[in-house]
């Protein structure tokens, strides 16, 4: 069989597409792979206490790359666990219902802890603060005081836009995010 020149050309044009055709996918799932392990969202709880200034504020940090996006809330006291969506998911009722004490509490800020926030990266995510009251200060660091003495946890389950899982516990800080299967 002789092969004329175009037919030749014709050839080598439909090989040349098909490797590039191969090519093309390999680096398409390569930056697949390397987008996938470039987002980490690293979440780590905050506490800000400044009795000089009478500020005491609670807090999300996302010190990672790539949003953390909240998935759920679960507060630990006395060993019985609840969603803190029972509470509205605002941790100032959640602790109003653990002590009584906090209802007098007046001067103070709060957003809620709804599944579905993002926290994007290296920014933070506030939700309580009580500022200017050194009545409000300090009944709400006794309180917490008294909570956390009693064996007050948390663990917090967040996820990245690519839907890897994490969670953060109280009782183990130093830790770090433990992931998720």
């Amino acid at each position: 069989m002789k092969l004329n020149t175009n037919t030749l050309l014709s050839l080598t044009a439909m090989l040349v597409s098909v490797l590039t055709l191969v090519i093309f996918i390999y680096q398409t799932n390569l930056m697949r792979k390397q987008n996938y392990i470039s987002i980490l969202p690293y979440v780590q709880f905050a506490e800000r206490n400044h009795s000089s200034g009478n500020v005491y504020e609670l807090s999300l940090k996302n010190h990672g790359i790539g949003p953390a996006i909240l998935e759920s809330v679960q507060m630990i006291y006395y060993g019985e666990v609840e969603s803190l969506t029972t509470y509205d998911n605002s941790i100032v009722t959640y602790l109003k219902s653990k002590n009584s004490a906090l209802d007098s509490l007046d001067n103070f800020t709060f957003s809620t802890l709804n599944p579905g926030i993002a926290i994007p990266a290296n920014q933070s995510y506030s939700f309580l603060k009580v500022a200017e009251s050194a009545k409000d200060y300090t009944l709400i660091t006794d309180a917490i005081a008294e909570l956390l003495a009693d064996g007050l946890e948390y663990k917090i389950v967040y996820k990245s836009i690519q839907d890897e899982r994490w969670q953060i516990r109280s009782n183990r800080p130093s830790q770090g995010p433990e992931k998720l299967e």
